[in-house]
C-alpha cells in the first residue's frame, strides 16, 4: 500500500493536524451526508460532486454552503443545510467505524511520547469532530482541539486563525509549526499563519463521483 504522507526529517516544536482526510478517513461519510442534506434543499444533481466537495476540504460547512450558493445561485439557508449535514453524518457514524490514516495516528502518538506538543486544527465543529474521534477510537488521544467554535464566523480556513490558536495554546511560535492536511484550504491556512506545511494524499481508488444515496 502506497503510503498516504511522508513524515518530515526536520524537526518541529510544534505539530498541528487536521482531522478529516488526515488523521482519520472519514471524507466518504462526510461526502455522502452532504450530499444527502444537499438534495434535501434544492441543490441540482451535479454540485458537490467528488472533486468539488475535496476541493472545499477543511472549510466550515456554513462557509461551503455560501460558496455553494455562489457558484449555483442557488439561496440556501446556510445555517440549516449545515445543520442537516452534521444530523445526516452523526447518523451515518452509529454504523460506520472510521478507519484511522496510521501514518499520521502513529507520528501522533510517538510525540505524545517525546512530550512533544500537538494538536488538531479542524474545520468540523467539535461535535462533529469528537464524534469522528471516537467512531476512529482515538478520542482519549488529542489534549487540544481547535475548530470553527473557537474563532471568530466567518475566520476558518482558509484563514490561520484556527492554526494559529493551535499554536497559541500548545505554547510554540507559528513559525515553529508544521501543519498536516489534505485540502488545499487548510495548505492556504498553513501558510498564512506562516507555518510549513505537509500534504496527506487522498486515498486510492478514490471514491465514485455520485456516492450512493
Amino acid at each position: 500500500m502506497t503510503p498516504r504522507v511522508s513524515i518530515p526529517q526536520k524537526q518541529y516544536a510544534g505539530y498541528i493536524f487536521d482531522l478529516d482526510g488526515t488523521l482519520v478517513d472519514s471524507m466518504p461519510t462526510h461526502h455522502r451526508a452532504w450530499l444527502r442534506a444537499l438534495r434535501e434543499n434544492g441543490a441540482p444533481p451535479h454540485a458537490f460532486l467528488w472533486d468539488e466537495f475535496v476541493a472545499h476540504g477543511g472549510m466550515a460547512a456554513p462557509d461551503i454552503v455560501a460558496d455553494l450558493n455562489r457558484i449555483y445561485n442557488l439561496s440556501m439557508d446556510t445555517e440549516k443545510v449545515a445543520n442537516q449535514k452534521r444530523a445526516h453524518y452523526d447518523y451515518l457514524l452509529e454504523s460506520e467505524s472510521l478507519p484511522i490514516i496510521p501514518e499520521t495516528v502513529n507520528l501522533v502518538r510517538s510525540l505524545q511520547a517525546a512530550g512533544i506538543p500537538y494538536a488538531i486544527g479542524t474545520g468540523s465543529v467539535r461535535h462533529g469532530a469528537l464524534n469522528t474521534l471516537r467512531s476512529a477510537g482515538i478520542a482519549d488521544l488529542f489534549p487540544i482541539i481547535i475548530t470553527p467554535d473557537d474563532v471568530p464566523p466567518g475566520r476558518g480556513k482558509p484563514n490561520p486563525d484556527i492554526f494559529l490558536l493551535a499554536a497559541q495554546q500548545m505554547g510554540v511560535p507559528p513559525h515553529s509549526c508544521v501543519v498536516f492536511e489534505d485540502a488545499e484550504p487548510g495548505l492556504q491556512a498553513a501558510a498564512a499563519a506562516g507555518m510549513d506545511s505537509v500534504t496527506v494524499a487522498p486515498p486510492t481508488p478514490t471514491p465514485p463521483l455520485r456516492s450512493n444515496m
